[in-house]
């Protein structure tokens, strides 16, 4: 029997519609409010593109919310090193002392004194996007860094050259494909990435249903792979020998059906010539693959009436990875798949980023230690640290960090710590004094997710359907809080007048969303007549479709072709080519990571939800290669690299390739001085302690996070 009192207590509830903008998969949610009380989070069974689905990470949300560490106001840090001290300051206090401090250096230095990095939360908060610039723009810095250079990269520089923009990226068709060929992925983990994919499981389910088939190239048998219909250890890092075997395939057995591409395609025959090294008897000797399983694999991929090829972090943050996302983009073109229904396609998104965005560029200024390309406007964040070191003019010496923390996440984390603790002044956009804003002098922290608006500016652009969906505040902004692009405002328009520049006024992220929405192409010149009003109306989401194709129309390269042979891939590949067809030392170790579900790079290790149970940041070797060790299950492991060691904590998994060891990202919050009590008592070790700032994909400057040698030993 219902309890009365119950009944009218969930009678007295509201319930709130939004997206969950914590990963890539912007899952729909509904939440239940009491008053400014978050009773729960689930899936919003009424989104068109989610389905009800939801993943652990976003029932966190209301952990974050409630989150006593997370930072409400600015503080400002007393002293140095271990005796730091923080002390809470006012909004027009904290806004003076970084305009006053960051223009004193510009002066004083000059604009590249002055280094700026993003986090990979930037490209999930709206505000963050359209007022960074506001601010950051005023600094006039080549020396500007983000989470890309650490992550897709390879990506965007790959559809810069081949299609005219760096945005323009074509996504798997899952929900049409026949035939799906996923190479150092695992959406099962990571709820897709650079493919905007919620309800992956099932979505992935429906292929092998309609008789399609999923197949999975990866040193780890991954959550992914264990639900495929095939899966093939690789050694790390050889990836792009095994995609250009695949298509010296197709090229020699006449499978290559371009179709309706054919037209658009530019120099694909110099591509032929370039890879004809790259038999399935060579890249076998590289990659562990068989060359009668690289030859049937080509075979089926080329039979297939609709089918994808999609390569994410494993692909893409290692020495070859815009190789291998060149040579993932010619095997869809020569089979046919780029631009059709079942293939890749790129989208149709609401809102057209790609008008009000740079279509890309390469090597426009080098960095001053190692005479580094910039790409897209961004240096490597491999070089932030040697260019705080390395004395001399242009040396670094104010940091900007904007909701990130890159002693975790980038090469080298100790070295970066290093130059850190050495920089004249450094501000921080964050809400938690974490690995790398314990050293900051000032940290701005804004409303927390469920306090401000959303809209998925980049993630509807990566999405295998076009949808759009306005999340409005779940919650009241907090009195004296700013959000993340009022805080860029105030301080964009201080730093002005710091420099004897006008400040410049800017329109909220919703007017700008609103604008937009009406003047895109689902606008007012649509059927979907789109405008904020119409989001709001329709809380769970407007379903625009599923993709489909649009070249040679969406193309932006001159004369709308496809590039095939982009000059700085081909001399890359003739560098790379005695490399990539190698043999592997027999008796070398290499690191790779890994992904886990209830984890989502470092920031969500304070929630006690998602890192309550068994420990999952150990390291997992093949039971034969912690034998060669000497080591037991669970004893602890030295692992070394030439940029540092860490003890950690060995498991055997049948799971992973011999010869390979693998350790998630985002742990080591062993580090004295954060305050994230949660955090730090789960603390792992950092695989960036060991990733090399030294290695970098050959073309686009990446972190090489994959595929990074290391000892493994038993401590004496």
């Amino acid at each position: 029997m219902q309890c009365p009192f119950l009944e009218s207590r969930l009678t007295d509830l509201d319930t709130h519609y939004r997206a969950c903008n914590l990963c890539e998969a912007i899952c729909g949610l509904e939440i239940a409010l009491d008053g400014d009380k978050v009773v729960s989070i689930k899936g919003d069974r009424a989104d068109p593109f989610s389905r009800g689905h939801i993943c652990p990470k976003a029932v966190a949300l209301m952990d974050i919310q409630n989150d006593p560490d997370r930072l409400r106001g600015p503080v400002k840090r007393i002293g140095k090193g271990a005796q730091s001290e923080w002390i809470g300051i006012g909004w027009d206090q904290a806004i003076k002392l970084v305009s006053t401090r960051i223009a004193e250096i510009h002066r004083l230095h000059g604009p590249d004194a002055i280094a700026s990095y993003q986090g990979n939360p930037s490209v999930h908060n709206y505000g963050l996007m359209t007022h960074a610039s506001h601010f950051l723009g005023s600094l006039k810095t080549r020396n500007r860094f983000s989470a890309t250079s650490t992550d897709q990269l390879p990506h965007q520089l790959v559809c810069f050259w081949m299609y005219g923009h760096q945005l323009l990226v074509p996504v798997p068709d899952i929900d049409h494909t026949g035939h799906m060929l996923m190479l150092g992925a695992n959406p099962m983990a990571s709820n897709g990435s650079m493919m905007t994919v919620p309800d992956v499981a099932n979505r992935l389910k429906a292929v092998q249903q309609r008789g399609g088939k999923l197949v999975v190239i990866d040193p780890r048998r991954t959550e992914t792979a264990l639900v495929a219909d095939e899966h093939h250890f690789i050694r790390p890092g050889s990836d792009a020998a095994f995609l250009f075997a695949l298509l010296h395939t197709i090229f020699e057995e006449d499978l290559a059906r371009p179709g309706r591409l054919s037209p658009m395609l530019e120099d694909l025959d110099l591509v032929r010539g370039a890879i004809k090294e790259f038999t399935p008897e060579t890249a076998a000797r590289a990659t562990g693959i068989g060359a009668d399983a690289i030859r049937r694999m080509a075979r089926e991929f080329a039979a297939a009436p609709r089918a994808a090829c999609y390569g994410r972090l494993g692909v893409s943050a290692q020495q070859h990875g815009t190789l291998c996302q060149w040579a993932i983009q010619l095997l869809n073109i020569v089979t046919g798949n780029l631009d059709r229904v079942g293939g890749s396609l790129v989208t149709t998104p609401a809102v057209d980023v790609l008008a009000g965005t740079r279509p890309g560029s390469h090597g426009r200024w080098v960095s001053r230690v190692r005479r580094l390309p910039e790409v897209n406007g961004e240096l490597p964040a491999s070089a932030m640290a040697e260019e705080m070191l390395t004395p001399g003019a242009g040396q670094v010496k104010a940091f900007i960090t904007i909701a990130g923390n890159p002693v975790l996440s980038t090469p080298n984390g100790p070295q970066l710590e290093l130059a850190l603790n050495g920089l004249d002044f450094m501000v921080s956009l964050d809400m938690y004094i974490n690995e790398t804003t314990r050293f900051a002098d000032v940290i701005l922290p804004s409303t927390s997710a469920l306090e401000h608006d959303h809209y998925d500016l980049i993630f509807n652009l990566l999405a295998v359907r076009n949808v759009a969906r306005y999340n409005s505040p779940a919650l009241p902004k907090p009195e004296g809080s700013l959000h993340d692009w009022e805080i860029l405002e105030r301080l964009g328009n201080a730093l002005a007048l710091e420099l004897g520049q006008d400040p410049r006024p800017m329109l909220a992220p919703r007017d700008l969303l609103d604008f937009g929405l009406q003047t895109g192409p689902c606008g007012n010149a649509s059927p979907h007549k789109l405008s904020l009003k119409k989001l709001e109306d329709n809380p769970h989401g407007i379903d625009l479709g599923p993709l489909a194709p649009s070249f040679p129309e969406r193309l932006m390269t001159e004369g709308q072709a496809i590039h095939c042979a982009p000059r700085e891939l081909m001399e890359a590949l003739s560098r790379s080519k005695a490399v990539l067809l190698a043999e592997a030392p027999p008796d070398q170790i290499v690191l790779i990571g890994r992904r886990h579900v209830r984890s989502n790079n470092s920031w969500m290790h304070n929630s006690d939800r998602l890192v309550r149970g068994r420990d999952r940041s150990a390291m997992l070797a093949h039971p034969d290669d912690l034998a060669r060790f000497g080591l037991q299950p669970g004893e602890n492991a030295r692992v070394a690299s030439r940029t540092g060691e860490v003890l950690i904590e060995a498991q055997p998994s049948q799971d992973i390739m011999r010869g390979v060891v693998s350790i998630p990202h985002g742990w080591g919050h062993h580090r004295e001085g954060i305050r994230m009590e949660i955090a730090a008592r789960h603390a792992g070790v950092s695989a960036n302690d060991l990733t090399d700032d030294q290695a970098m994909d050959v073309v686009s400057g990446n972190a090489a996070l994959n595929g990074v040698v290391v000892r493994v030993e038993k401590p004496g």
